[in-house]
């Protein structure tokens, strides 16, 4: 591989296309159903579908088929399938390339001359909602394919799969696999381009992610709000029951999550992990967040900092209702309180059980008898990697050496991609490269939300090598043996592991 070249082709392409295609893509509000119900009736969705099937219809990639699958009250799925390219006949080896196009909703904050549906690019940034976070996805995974065609360089079969409810939590997505299955075939190599880099200097490959467990927890202790001179002390109050139920399952000083089966063994392997992407990243560890003055990290030690965001349970409240404006709150002793909880759950952990048993502690022997509700709306289990084939770990560091001049760095992530559960479970033998342009301060899911345009394309080239390198490896039947154990841990035939 001419790795100049493979540079050259993929900077000009993202400069010449993607950028302006990202452009048009975040102009469109397409956001995720949870978000907009009416998502058919807008048609943002299908407007973000068309831009992308007509960009990806337009690539000269050799026998590419480019399909828009629509399956009966669900969200459409953007399926190409792309033959094998100088491989020898009967090479039936297949990579899976992954990424969505939904997206998070506007959320507030926006710096003044910014806006979720509003594309800035300022210096090597492309500001607005749902570039980084997975607009590009289609674009960088055609992209890597095509750079390779380009140079003439031989890869196995490719799969391309682009939702569109990921942001929901995929629930539309494991019926599309299912109704795909034979058409996917088996692959042997996953990527995904919908995870975080813990810095713009090199390749980061995500280890696990976390599982969630959320819903809406309503207290309520009154038919109608009362005056509260003349009812606090008698009534107890609606908010204080509520930070009752929270308390039986976080303790509010350190934030720590009091319910043991809610925690898992964290494995030696990902703790060294942790400590290993801690020194690379320092301080950025926490300072990557706006941080007020005087605001400190939960940890005085940054590897633990990094568990606490990957392994270990963390609740957060990310919405309330009950509770008037400020302007607005008289002397009133409000009839309910309700809040969104949010529980990020360690990525080994069943996400159903995780459900049941929060949806026990918070409802069961209410205080004072006061009607207490949890919706559980989402629960969700994470993923933890199958242990890396040799050819695989060599193969990431010398992309990361070749387009960012620096070793890759492996961590866990914080948040949640139901699809990587949902495929380490039906491909118990697949490898997994998951990666992402999401690194400090581009803010995903918040205002400023933005894309590192020179990330995107040092990514971009890494696929492409790791895309040829698996091709080399197939031939040589390193991608195939690996297998599943009785107890559900990735094990290896003669190639070891590492």
């Amino acid at each position: 591989m001419d790795t100049a070249r493979i540079d050259r082709f993929v900077a000009a392409k993202w400069d010449d296309e993607i950028v302006p295609q990202l452009v048009d893509y975040i102009r469109i509000p397409n956001k995720s159903p949870m978000f907009d119900a009416d998502w058919v009736a807008h048609g943002y969705m299908e407007d973000a579908v068309k831009l992308m099937e007509a960009w990806a219809k337009a690539q000269p990639i050799a026998g590419m088929r480019v399909e828009v699958v629509r399956l009966a009250g669900r969200t459409p799925l953007i399926y190409i399938d792309i033959p094998a390219f100088g491989a020898p006949e009967g090479h039936d080896d297949c990579v899976l390339l992954y990424g969505h196009l939904d997206k998070q909703p506007e959320m507030t904050g926006w710096a003044d001359d910014l806006g979720p549906w509003k594309p800035v690019i300022k210096g090597d940034k492309l500001y607005g909602r749902g570039g980084a976070d997975d607009g590009y996805a289609i674009f960088g995974s055609l992209t890597a394919i095509l750079s390779l065609q380009q140079e003439g360089i031989a890869h196995s079969r490719c799969v391309v799969l682009i939702e569109a409810c990921e942001e929901s939590g995929s629930y539309d997505l494991p019926y599309y696999v299912d109704h795909l299955a034979d058409r996917i075939g088996k692959p042997s190599l996953v990527v995904c381009l919908d995870s975080g880099c813990g810095n713009y200097e090199q390749l980061w490959c995500t280890t696990s992610l976390r599982g969630l467990c959320g819903g809406n927890l309503k207290v309520t202790v009154l038919e109608e709000g009362v005056h509260s001179g003349d009812a606090s002390g008698v009534v107890p109050s609606s908010f204080r029951v509520l930070r009752q139920l929270l308390s039986r399952l976080e303790d509010e000083i350190s934030g720590r999550i009091h319910v043991e089966d809610l925690h898992v063994e964290i494995p030696a392997e990902r703790i060294a992990q942790a400590k290993q992407a801690a020194a690379v990243l320092g301080d950025a560890v926490w300072s990557k967040f706006p941080f007020l003055p005087g605001m400190r990290p939960m940890h005085d030690e940054l590897h633990e900092l990094v568990l606490n965001r990957t392994w270990r349970p963390a609740l957060s409240v990310t919405g309330a209702d009950g509770l008037p404006p400020l302007a607005d709150a008289g002397n009133v002793l409000r009839p309910f309180t309700a809040v969104k909880l949010s529980l990020r759950l360690p990525p080994t952990l069943d996400g159903d059980t995780a459900g049941r048993l929060v949806q026990k502690l918070l409802t069961e022997n209410p205080p004072y008898g006061a009607r207490v509700e949890f919706a559980l709306e989402k629960s969700s289990t994470g993923w933890n990697a199958p242990a890396m084939s040799p050819w695989l770990t060599e193969a990431i560091d010398a992309a990361s050496h070749a387009f960012f001049g620096k070793p890759a760095v492996y961590m866990g992530e914080g948040g949640s991609i139901p699809f990587m559960g949902m495929l380490g479970a039906k491909f118990p033998g697949a490898q997994f490269m998951i990666t992402g342009v999401l690194g400090p301060h581009s803010n995903a899911h918040g205002p400023n939300e933005f894309l590192h345009i020179p990330t995107g394309k040092r990514v971009t080239a890494a696929v492409a090598r790791v895309i040829a390198e698996h091709h080399q490896a197939s031939l040589k039947g390193l991608t195939q043996g690996v297998g599943v154990d009785t107890h559900g841990h990735a094990k290896f035939g003669d190639h070891g592991c590492c």
